[in-house]
This record gives structure tokens, C-alpha cells and sequence, in this order.
């Protein structure tokens, strides 16, 4: 397995160290492959976008669908790149703001939970420790790859700046460690993901559609008393990102059960209507429906589960 580990970091390596220029002309030929030929994920894209922007006409669709390809291939051979991309390199082109307001809550003591989506190169957010006040650890929630040696590879991306990545059931443990140690945190999570059946626990309106929704960040930020910020993700020319954080609150508890959350996919929608192509439209992010959930499952005691067990 290290050998295997070893020949592909190598590979990686080697490309990763072409001008961000040469990729960009690899990601026009991906396109094609991807798209063009392989039509990859283009039936599920396709529903998504329809299902999403019913106010589009046809041909607005299509061409959406085309950007989205073509940014996805972008974000490829970005995330190659990242392995050995200079530092003031990648501070040029993902840049951060607002970063003052994360700033004044660590220093005053509080944690920092951020909401990101799968929008723009949510790879390249992990450059955030170049911005963000050195008193602060800076992290993200992992989880793991199947396959172990890219697995390795996208852990050495993502901490190579300074951040740490800390699997989803590890979170709060983790986060009682750093408050113990007094140490402030700043933690992004990927929060646009379809959470399994047993982790439904609340629906919203996303883009049109009834959409379930993970909850976790509000619980966590609520039990740890951390200001909730999302991130605002848009991409004014091709390999530049702007990301500006947006304080959702500092007092979470004071807020309304998924109050947070609404917001976060309220904030969220706002964004991708802004920039649609720069949403991972590849997933199948609605499969889960309330119909389905209604007939095979049963809230007991804030729990889910399944009705056969409770017959």
C-alpha cells in the first residue's frame, strides 16, 4: 500500500508542478472527455438544474450545464495544483474577507463554526490559516476516502497549510479538547452533503425543492457556544476565488431550533443563484424524499427509526 501511495504522490507531484496555464489547457480537453464524450453524471446534472431553475428556459439550462463542466474540470486540475502551489501564488487567487470579524471572536475567546458548501474550490478554502490570526486552529471535518491512497493524498492537501481535518464523529470530542486547552478554533463544514436516513431530522425549501438537511453544525455550535459564519464563495475570472464571510450569529442559542440551518441554505441558494455553475450539480443531492421517509421511518424520543422495529 505505501508503495502504491508513493508512485502516485509522485505522479501527482510531477503534474501539480506545471503552470496553473498548462492546466488550464488540460481542463479544456477533460471537458471534452467528461463531458463531451463520456457525458459523465449528465443525466443527474441535468434533473438537478431542471428541477432547480424551473424559470430557465431550455437553452439557459444547457448553457449552464456547459459552465458547470467546464468549471468542474477547472476545479480538477486546481486541486492537482494545490500540492505544490507557492503560498503568495495561492493567496492571489484565494482570497478571503471579512476575515476581521473571525478575528475579533477568536481573540475574545469564542470558537468559530463555518458553514461551506460544495461551491467553488472548497479544496482551496484550506489556504484559510494564511488569513485568519495565528492564535486560531484552524480545521475542517473529514471524511475519510474509500480508497486509502487517495485518501492520504487528500489529507496531505488539505493540512498543508496548517489546518486539521477531524472526522465527523470525532468533532465534538475534539472541540471539548480544544476548549479545555483554551485554544480557539475555526472549523468549516461541508454542510450541503445528504445526510443518511437515521440523521434526518429536519426538511427545508432549497432551490424548489424539499430538501433534507444535515443539522449537526447548529447542534454542535449551540452545545460549544461558537459564532456560526458561512462563507460566500464566487469566482470573478477563471483560477481566482473570493471568499467573504458572512456572521449568521455569536449567540446560537439564542436562536430558534434549525433557525441556523434555514439560514445557511437560505445563504447558500443566494449563492448559487448568483454563480450556478459553481455548485457541485454531479450529486444526487435530492433522492431522499419526505414520501419515502414518512412511509419507512418514525421520529421516537428525537431519534430515527425504522417502523418495522417499533411493530
Amino acid at each position: 500500500m505505501k508503495a502504491l501511495y508513493y508512485v502516485v504522490y509522485g505522479l501527482w507531484y510531477a503534474f501539480s508542478l506545471l503552470p496553473l496555464r498548462v492546466h488550464y489547457v488540460l481542463s479544456d480537453v477533460l471537458y471534452l472527455l467528461v463531458y463531451r464524450l463520456a457525458g459523465y453524471r449528465v443525466g443527474i446534472v441535468r434533473k438537478n438544474l431542471e428541477h432547480s431553475f424551473p424559470e430557465m428556459t431550455v437553452a439557459e439550462l444547457r448553457q449552464t450545464e456547459r459552465r458547470f463542466y467546464h468549471w468542474f474540470c477547472d476545479y480538477l486540475v486546481e486541486t492537482v495544483k494545490l500540492l505544490t502551489i507557492r503560498r503568495d501564488h495561492l493567496r492571489r487567487r484565494m482570497e478571503f474577507r471579512g476575515v476581521e470579524a473571525v478575528d475579533r471572536c477568536v481573540r475574545e475567546g469564542q470558537s468559530c463554526a463555518v458553514y461551506l458548501g460544495h461551491l467553488g474550490n472548497w479544496e482551496w478554502i484550506a489556504s484559510l490559516p494564511l488569513w485568519v490570526t495565528a492564535e486560531a486552529q484552524c480545521g475542517q471535518i473529514y471524511h475519510a476516502l474509500e480508497n486509502a491512497t487517495f485518501d492520504q493524498l487528500f489529507l496531505r492537501l488539505r493540512q498543508r497549510w496548517g489546518a486539521v481535518c477531524i472526522p465527523m464523529a470525532e468533532i465534538l470530542r475534539r472541540s471539548v479538547e480544544f476548549r479545555r486547552k483554551g485554544q480557539a478554533t475555526v472549523i468549516g463544514y461541508i454542510a450541503d452533503q445528504v445526510p443518511f436516513w437515521n440523521n434526518i431530522h429536519h426538511w427545508c425549501q432549497f432551490l424548489h425543492q424539499d430538501t433534507p438537511v444535515l443539522t449537526g453544525t447548529e447542534r454542535i455550535a449551540r452545545k460549544m457556544n461558537q459564532a456560526l459564519f458561512y462563507i460566500d464563495v464566487s469566482r470573478p475570472r477563471r483560477g481566482h476565488y473570493v471568499a467573504e464571510f458572512k456572521l449568521i450569529t455569536r449567540q446560537p442559542a439564542e436562536l430558534g431550533e434549525y433557525e441556523a440551518t434555514d439560514r445557511y441554505f437560505s445563504l447558500l441558494e443566494q449563492s448559487i443563484r448568483r454563480q450556478p455553475e459553481l455548485w457541485l450539480w454531479t450529486h444526487n443531492r435530492w433522492k431522499r424524499t419526505r414520501e419515502e421517509f414518512d412511509r419507512r421511518f418514525i421520529v421516537v424520543d428525537g431519534k430515527v427509526m425504522p417502523k418495522e422495529e417499533r411493530q
